[in-house]
């Protein structure tokens, strides 16, 4: 069992960065781990992701160049740091881990066991 906490969100400017974190309690190990957004009455966004040797990483087209995303299995944790925000990266984020085994697969929502409760972003223009 994994549990999913995460941390770093807040209000800034467009422009501004903010780095977001995620603590895992429970092994991660073998499991990608993603960020995905969402606003109210909108589908789960998918963000970014990593597999679990941190080898590959996956990014939406409208965040690629600006975020990075990073992870850090010995401390159990995953990272995205966002830079040159824009008022449209406003929404609640989310961690999730799951065993994916295809790369493919991983701006899927359902492929994700493990989830946590979410960060707001806001950013203001």
């Amino acid at each position: 069992q994994v549990q999913l906490v995460e941390s770093g969100g807040g209000l800034v400017q467009a422009g501004a960065s903010l780095r977001l974190s995620c603590a895992a309690s429970g092994r991660t190990f073998g499991y990608a781990m993603a960020w995905f957004r969402q606003t109210p009455g909108k589908a789960r966004e998918f963000v970014a992701a990593i597999n679990w040797r941190a080898q590959i990483t996956s990014y939406s087209d409208s965040v690629k160049g600006r975020f990075t995303i990073s992870r850090d299995d010995a401390k159990n944790t995953a990272s995205l740091q966002m830079n040159s925000l824009l008022p449209e990266d406003t929404a609640a984020y989310y961690c999730a881990a799951g065993g994916i085994r295809f790369t493919n697969n991983y701006p899927i929502p359902q492929e994700y066991e493990y989830w946590g409760q979410g960060t707001q972003v806001t950013v203001s223009s």
